[in-house]
């Protein structure tokens, strides 16, 4: 049974926008955890991408930095990430979980695809 679920993603034109959703158990949805989003590249190793605390504290990436911000809503146990001047490297497909992660709570994923 998965944990999470992601959605949201799609194929987007260099500089846009998009808006990704992560609904989860209460496992994932708690005041102790950091709710997370990570992105894969084929080939490549899963890439922390922001983070954030029940507090409503965030970190994100460095290579997202002004462009990605991460929100959570506590009481509807989703979390999105909100993702503006889209470059081709930001495509992926991007996860949801825990920072650090549990690994038997990987969902499907949403791929994100920026391109012209």
């Amino acid at each position: 049974q998965e944990q999470v679920v992601e959605s949201g993603g799609g194929l987007v034109e260099p500089g846009g926008s998009l808006t990704l959703s992560c609904t989860g158990s209460p496992r994932i949805f708690n005041i102790m955890t950091m709710v997370a989003w990570y992105r894969q590249v084929p080939g490549k190793q899963r890439e922390l991408v922001a983070r954030a605390a029940f507090s409503g504290f965030t970190t994100v990436a460095d290579s997202v930095k002004g462009r990605f911000t991460i929100s959570r809503d506590n009481y509807k146990a989703t979390a999105y990430l909100q993702m503006n001047r889209l470059e081709p490297e930001d495509t992926a497909v991007y996860y949801c979980n825990t920072d650090p992660p549990f690994d038997t709570d990987w969902g499907q994923g949403t791929q994100v695809t920026v391109s012209a």
